[in-house]
């Protein structure tokens, strides 16, 4: 079984693993993980060509939230889209993601020893 089989049968699962949490936040997360990595699975492409898509779909979604929170019939959240302030912010939270240490996978780790 190849790390990426592991990695599909592990998301698979419905049971929740330590790490994740209840919080919409965290449901997000990992449902996005979860897609990100069973569609590389399934079509294999390039580290930076996978991450220009997510770019890419990101934006596409930032655009669709925008849009639904426009005009007298959008959504009453009281969130006004702001392109510029919130690309900081996104552009802020990716420089936090890749200043994080990785979480440790135990799909990657080297085996030490036999039980």
């Amino acid at each position: 079984m190849s790390i990426h089989d592991r990695r599909d049968a592990s998301a698979a699962h419905s049971t929740p693993s330590c790490h994740e949490t209840s919080s919409p936040e965290g449901q997000l997360d990992e449902a996005l993980r979860r897609a990100f990595w069973q569609s590389l699975n399934r079509a294999p492409l390039p580290a930076m060509a996978a991450l220009e898509v997510a770019a890419r779909v990101v934006g596409s979604l930032y655009r669709q939230v925008a849009q639904a929170h426009e005009g007298p019939n959008g959504c009453r959240c009281g969130w006004e889209p702001d392109p510029d302030c919130d690309l900081i912010v996104l552009e802020a939270n990716l420089a936090a993601a890749l200043m994080q240490p990785p979480e440790p996978d135990l799909a990657r780790m080297a085996v030490l020893g036999s039980a």
